[in-house]
């Protein structure tokens, strides 16, 4: 049988956006830099820093953010080491740093660069929503004359710029058109749309997507590129970055596990997953279990046994229908199929396997999987019995060590 015989793909629809259309798309981790502002997460010791570097260099990931030197000597240090990293070890990822617009951020930036030997953009950003001015008492003009100065600044010493907008989708369109427009005048080649609190739907992604490419950017006859930087505070963090791929964006940010400010960022490890599958991402995906455990490891945070693709629970059955399923799969002789009979995401696209469980909900042939996939006769009756009697007299999954003690009938 034919893939398209088994699977009739809704997403492929006539009515869908046509994925095939995509070109040149980057990918820019935050991981180091807007995750690491989490207030629960612990910053991992260079060495950690520097394994997940080469991990998103395996991934496929075209630029990392390694820091914010401007916040201090153990960040400039942290921001060194790694784009020092990139050198020596010949990675193909390129490094960038955040920078609020003020010259002060931006000089450690340059400073680093130079003693490396690599450049290094600068993501030089200012708040731009009425809410955030209205806080701080900025007026347009002060905020043009600091953003002139950090940019101009940047562009002298050499660093390719992005002029990123915080808050972006609260933002103006006269502030935006005002902010962008000039940052390009300014040298700046590329502009980055931060949903900073994840206010945006994915209607509200496109439309100012759109709005900063068909405004400011066509107007301009400029070759400037257009990020996005989304946030799940509404959950919809990986839904935004598809719309905004959609509309135009060619670079998307995420963070490993999604960690981040609040409740985070766009999650990397699931937006490459997703653009595999859309045919946008053909880096090898098999170390993409690795990167999100050293991320919670490293920054001690939980990763939670039913998180997609990378959980322990997501390619994990006990239930008796599902189990069958794969079952007979199995039986076919057919690995293609039994990794896709109860999963939208196959397995083997990360490097992990379809797992048979037994619990409460199973049925024999869970049993019957479970002892011949752990050296014991799938065809003793008495066995398979003891088995299935215990699971449907227990609350839980039964564990590698329970299911062992109860086959040496202990």
């Amino acid at each position: 049988m034919k893939e398209q015989e088994l699977i009739y793909d809704w997403n492929a629809s006539s009515a869908a956006f046509d994925w095939t259309s995509v070109r040149g798309l980057q990918l820019d981790d935050e991981t180091l830099r807007d995750g690491l502002q989490n207030p629960s997460v612990v910053d991992p010791p260079i060495e950690d820093k520097i394994r997940l570097l080469h991990l998103m260099d395996r991934l496929g990931i075209h630029t990392a953010d390694i820091g914010l030197p401007g916040a201090g000597p153990r960040a400039v240090e942290a921001v060194e080491a790694l784009a020092r990293e990139v050198v020596d070890a010949k990675l193909g990822i390129r490094p960038n740093c955040a920078a609020r617009t003020v010259i002060a951020d931006v000089r450690p930036i340059a400073e680093i660069s130079q003693r490396v030997g690599i450049p290094i953009e600068a993501c030089t950003f200012i708040g731009s929503s009425p809410i955030r001015r209205y806080a701080e008492d900025w007026t347009l003009e002060r905020m043009l004359e600091t953003c002139e100065a950090a940019v101009t600044f940047a562009v002298r010493e050499g660093l390719p710029v992005m002029m990123v907008t915080e808050d972006t989708t609260r933002a103006r369109p006269e502030v935006l058109k005002a902010l962008y427009a000039n940052a390009i005048g300014w040298g700046a080649e590329r502009l980055c749309i931060a949903d900073t609190v994840g206010h945006a739907t994915p209607d509200g992604a496109r439309a100012v997507v759109r709005f900063v490419i068909e405004e400011i950017v066509e107007p301009s006859g400029a070759d400037v590129e257009v990020d996005w930087h989304g946030h799940r505070d509404r959950g919809l963090g990986l839904a935004n970055a598809l719309a905004a791929i959609e509309a135009g964006a060619t670079r998307i940010h995420g963070t490993a596990l999604g960690i981040g400010e609040r409740c985070g960022n766009t999650e990397m490890d699931l937006l490459l997953v997703n653009l595999a599958l859309l045919g946008l991402h053909e880096a090898d995906l098999t170390v993409l279990p690795e990167y999100c455990e050293l991320t919670a490891r490293a920054c001690r945070v939980p990763l939670v046994h039913s998180y997609p693709v990378v959980g322990r629970d997501a390619f994990r059955t006990a239930t008796g229908v599902h189990a069958a399923a794969i079952v007979k799969a199995e039986r076919k002789g057919d690995a293609w199929l039994a990794d896709r009979i109860y999963s939208g995401i196959p397995a083997s696209l990360v490097g992990r396997s379809q797992t048979i469980d037994i619990s409460p909900m199973s049925g024999l042939s869970n049993v019957k999987h479970w002892l011949e996939k752990h050296g014991y006769d799938p065809d003793d009756e008495m066995l398979c019995r003891r088995l299935f009697e215990a699971a449907k007299h227990t609350d839980h999954t039964l564990t590698q060590e329970e299911l062992e003690t109860l086959c040496r009938g202990d």
